[in-house]
């Protein structure tokens, strides 16, 4: 695997990223999970330290599958980046709101990465 360091940061993430926005499904359209855990399982025992999902994603289920797979890992081994949904917000009482659901989906006191996401 490659890495790059990014100087300002003072880190180091695996050039190949993984995204949860694409988990495969079962018949009736929720996530394989025993699929989904062995991928994340694979890409993380292959070095990839930067995992990426998001608030809608799968209905709002990755946050909670790519928390339950990364849970099983030291939290100082990976970077975490999710996206907070700008359509469900209308004051910072729900982006709070919003942040802890998520905090608490992805099983984690922190992300590494925030991003807002719905602006046109």
């Amino acid at each position: 695997m490659e890495y790059r360091k990014m100087e300002n940061l003072g880190i180091s993430t695996s050039l190949l990223g993984f995204g949860c926005m694409r988990f495969p499904t079962t018949e009736d359209g929720s996530i394989d999970e025993k699929e989904a855990l062995a991928m994340i399982d694979t890409a993380y025992q292959s070095g990839v330290t930067y995992f990426d999902t998001a608030y809608p994603y799968h209905g709002g289920t990755s946050e909670v599958v790519t928390g339950k797979a990364l849970a099983r890992y030291p939290r100082d081994s990976y970077y975490l980046a999710t996206k907070l949904p700008v359509w469900e917000v209308r004051n910072i009482a729900d982006v709070e709101r919003i942040f802890a659901e998520q905090l608490k989906r992805l099983q984690t006191d922190h992300v590494d990465a925030r991003v807002i996401i719905g602006l046109s």
